[in-house]
């Protein structure tokens, strides 16, 4: 580990400690450094007028000060299969990688041909690229980059050493991150993973002391995420002083050789001034004038400009030359970018989901998923072609998984304890001894980790199946669901992370508050999301199967009691059967009534119908979103009444949302008001007779179709 300099403390000395005599003059352009370092430092400078015209007010989120040590980061990205991803700091990183001035003032003044196209905060950047480092989209969450780039790493080695692609080989993950994020879960999650895969990931921390006002003692022991992890094995720690650009090209040249030639991971932690506030509004007034007089002493650009001139690199003519035409250029382009256009705001509905042109093709993202590729699936259709026997839920999904990961070299399952033990529920016994620990593995116990480490492989080319073994348990990872499902919204149809997320939820012989719990409703009202809840398994079959070779991100709900339930076994329907999402079933058909249900609800409702003798519609929607509005419409106007039926909560579940559509689009065919059952706003008991009572049960959902039918 290299001498640590202390260039956060007021009191330590200006002079660094470290001797490097490592020139770096192969791996680094000097004269390129100072030129995106002068032409950062204009963007800094740049003022911009706000969306009212009224005042000017600096560009957000400067990264003055911590721009020296991105700049010369970015010129490591050399290998074609490289990733980065950033935080809303990181554009001087990005313009080392050649990323255009114009396209950075698109997005932060909101102009069509940024971004996002104003879709997102104009500091959070992405590029897609299959030929050279890639910009994986950035996120406004502090912390949510890292196991990403996780998952991108492990994707590379995945990749060289399975698929056998040379064009992977050399490459690695690059994230940064400010000294605050070490204390989220994202740090430690691919902390994890990185150590344990023994992955190609760079660490690159930037300390400049402070989490907007919080001291970074507060984010880690001692303010120095380097002297705590000095036990962890498996990774490389360096440390030293970002502002001195011989000593941080000399640590980030050795870390870069350890990661391209070991395969191993680094972290690298530089100290750093931040010589603007966090953000526009921020003052700093919570620095002492001493601190933010030390600041200024480390401030790295004049300490560029002086190396360069005593390594005969630069005249001082030059630098100054090259200031005024940085200042020039970067001025001359915000004119230029001030006359552009802003998206047209009747697009802006565009791309939640994958879209088809006139033709019927699909307008696909530039990177993520399989379909870039045009892989080619065996045949498929809606016919069922039944086995002979019934099989219950849980066997329907292990044979569809194994069918598709043998048609299908770029998909992986994994979740803890899908492996060895075949997940807690059984759904993947013998899949890894059949596929091998390449496609089929367990993952360190981090529901943030594994749904990251998803949205990275999906943009690296891959089809992710992770399992979160109990609904509640996908709340850790929620950050990371929003991120995936959002991508392709707010890139603009650049960036897609197609995944299948199997679940399990649902009441069972009992219940509690943190195994049994259904909440799909979230997953609907989230943006991007596909929500598959079949009740049986035939329908388990081709909802799986579609997902699988869908281009959306899908959550694949597996509801607990209906894995081994009696009422569930169907016979296989065959390796060729799909369901399309959006498409419900009508089990039973009467002019009565009509009952809407899912998931684990819907037996209880067949049930109940026969029970009562009234002639009912029964139909089962099947998914979420999308869910056959067409169906429902169709028979309500017909039968006059409605009533829904589902496990969640009964407040805003997605009950009332069908019961709004209905009275929108059927109320003058209603004979009687739409009816809810749900589980009342309470948790799910864990005594059985206390479930009975709290859930929608055969009786009470008879009850209250004997109420409706007399209406």
């Amino acid at each position: 580990m290299q001498t640590e300099t202390k260039t956060n403390d007021p009191k330590a000395q200006s002079q660094n400690t470290s001797k490097h005599e490592v020139s770096n003059s192969e791996l680094f352009d000097w004269r390129r450094v100072a030129k995106d370092m002068l032409t950062s430092r204009a963007l800094d400078d740049l003022e911009e007028f706000d969306l009212v015209k009224q005042k000017k007010v600096l560009y957000q989120f400067s990264a003055r000060g911590h721009d020296l040590a991105q700049i010369l980061l970015g010129q490591i990205m050399t290998a074609k299969k490289d990733a980065v991803s950033g935080y809303y700091r990181s554009r001087p990183l990005l313009l080392s990688m050649g990323i255009p001035v114009e396209q950075f003032l698109q997005s932060t003044m909101m102009r069509k041909g940024g971004f996002s196209n104003g879709r997102d905060i104009g500091v959070v950047f992405n590029e897609p690229n299959h030929d050279g480092a890639c910009v994986l989209p950035m996120s406004g969450g502090v912390g949510a980059q890292y196991t990403p780039v996780a998952g991108w790493a492990q994707s590379i080695e995945f990749h060289r050493n399975h698929l056998k692609d040379k064009a992977w080989d050399g490459a690695m993950g690059l994230v940064l991150g400010g000294d605050a994020s070490v204390a989220t879960n994202g740090f430690w999650s691919s902390l994890t993973m990185a150590t344990t895969l023994s992955l190609p990931m760079m660490f690159y921390i930037e300390d400049n002391g402070y989490g907007i006002s919080v001291p970074s003692s507060f984010q880690t022991p001692g303010g120095n995420i380097v002297k705590n992890l000095a036990s962890f094995k498996g990774i490389k720690l360096l440390s030293g002083d970002g502002t001195n650009p011989e000593e941080a090209a000399a640590l980030i040249a050795e870390a870069n050789e350890y990661i391209r030639t070991e395969r191993k991971p680094a972290l690298l932690r530089l100290t750093v001034p931040r010589l603007n506030g966090h953000s526009a509004q921020d003052t700093q007034s919570y620095k002492s004038a001493d601190r933010i007089a030390f600041e200024k002493q480390h401030d790295p650009l004049p300490k560029l400009k002086k190396y360069l001139i005593n390594q005969n690199v630069l005249t001082d003519t030059e630098w100054q030359n090259m200031t005024n035409e940085a200042i020039a250029f970067c001025q001359q382009t915000a004119d230029k970018v001030d006359a552009q256009g802003y998206a047209d705001p009747e697009d802006v509905h565009s791309h939640a989901f994958e879209e088809k042109d006139s033709d019927g093709n699909p307008i696909l993202q530039l990177q993520g998923g399989i379909h870039l590729n045009k892989p080619q699936f065996p045949p498929s259709s809606e016919e069922v072609i039944a086995e002979p026997g019934r099989i219950n839920m849980v066997t329907a999904i292990r044979k569809t998984l194994d069918f598709e990961l043998t048609h299908n070299d770029k998909m992986m399952v994994f979740g803890e304890d899908v492996g060895a033990k075949g997940g807690v529920h059984a759904v993947t016994l013998g899949l890894q001894e059949k596929h091998g620990e390449d496609k089929v593995f367990d993952t360190s116990l981090s529901e943030e980790g594994i749904i990251g480490r998803s949205l990275g492989m999906s943009l690296a080319g891959l089809l992710p199946v992770p399992e979160i073994q109990f609904r509640k348990y996908a709340d850790p990872a929620e950050e990371q669901l929003n991120e995936t499902g959002s991508m392709r919204w707010r890139t603009n149809n650049r960036f897609a992370a197609p995944m299948v997320v199997r679940m399990a939820g649902g009441y069972f012989g009992c219940g509690d508050p943190w195994h049994s719990q259904c909440a799909e409703v979230k997953w609907v009202h989230a943006i991007g999301w596909q929500v598959a809840m079949p009740s049986n398994a035939e329908d388990a079959v081709g909802l799986m199967r579609y997902a699988l070779r869908d281009n959306n991100p899908t959550i694949f709900f597996e509801h607990r009691k209906m894995l081994d339930h009696m009422w569930a076994r169907r016979p296989y329907p065959g390796d060729q059967y799909v369901v399309p999402f959006g498409k419900g079933k009508k089990i039973l058909s009467g002019d009565r009534l009509t009952v809407v249900s899912w998931g684990g609800m819907v037996h209880m409702c067949q049930t109940a119908i026969e029970q009562t003798g009234v002639q009912a519609d029964l139909i089962d929607l099947r998914t979420l979103r999308p869910w056959d509005k067409e169906m429902v419409l169709e028979s309500v106007k017909r039968t006059g009444r409605c009533l829904i039926v589902h496990e969640d909560n009964v407040s805003a579940g997605f009950g009332a949302e069908i019961a709004a559509v209905l009275a929108k689009e059927a109320f003058f065919y209603l004979d009687a008001p739409i009816e809810r059952l749900a589980t009342a706003d309470i948790g799910n008991p864990h005594d059985p007779r206390l479930m009975e009572h709290a859930l929608p049960n055969p009786n009470s959902i008879a009850e209250r179709i004997m109420e409706l039918d007399k209406v």
